[in-house]
C-alpha cells in the first residue's frame, strides 16, 4: 500500500507541476520577474545561458528541499513530492530546452502530431516579445487547437 501511495503522490505532483509551470509562466515570469524571463523572448544576450535559467534553479531548490525532508525529517511523502518535481523539471528541460529551442541538437526529427502541436503552441507564445498579450503558457499540455492544426500539417 505504501508503494502505491508513493506512486500516486509522485504522479499527482508531476501532474500538478504542469499547472505550476503554467501559473508561474503566466503570472510570475510574465509578471514581476519578467526581468529574468525577458532575455528568453528577446534573445538579447550572447551567452548560452539565460537569466531565465534561474527558474530551473528555483524549482530544483524546492525539489531538493522535499527530498531532504524525506531523508532527514522522516517525512516519507517528501520523496515522491521531490522526485515528482524533479521528473517534471527533466521533462520540461527535455521538451522546452532540447526539443523546442534546440539548446542541444537532439530530437530534431520528431514530427508526430504531439511534437508538432507543442512546437506550434510554443511558437505562438514566442511571437509576443513583450510581457503582455501572451498566449499558451503551458508546456506539456497546450490548447487542443494546436494539436488539431498539427494533424493537418
Amino acid at each position: 500500500m505504501h508503494t502505491l501511495l508513493w506512486i500516486f503522490i509522485f504522479l499527482l505532483t508531476f501532474s500538478f507541476m504542469e499547472f505550476m509551470a503554467w501559473f508561474s509562466h503566466k503570472f510570475i515570469m510574465h509578471g514581476f520577474l519578467w526581468n529574468l524571463h525577458r532575455d528568453h523572448h528577446l534573445k538579447d544576450h550572447d551567452s548560452w545561458f539565460e537569466r531565465n535559467d534561474a527558474f530551473f534553479i528555483i524549482y530544483a531548490i524546492v525539489s531538493m528541499t522535499f527530498i531532504c525532508l524525506g531523508m532527514y525529517a522522516d517525512l516519507w511523502f517528501g520523496f515522491p513530492i521531490g522526485f515528482g518535481i524533479m521528473a517534471y523539471g527533466a521533462a520540461y528541460f527535455t521538451v522546452h530546452d532540447i526539443f523546442i529551442h534546440q539548446r542541444f541538437k537532439m530530437f530534431r526529427n520528431a514530427n508526430n502530431w504531439y511534437a508538432k502541436g507543442i512546437r506550434r503552441a510554443h511558437k505562438m507564445h514566442h511571437k509576443h516579445i513583450g510581457k503582455e498579450d501572451g498566449e499558451c503558457f503551458g508546456m506539456l499540455i497546450v490548447p487542443f487547437k494546436y494539436f488539431k492544426n498539427a494533424r493537418k500539417a
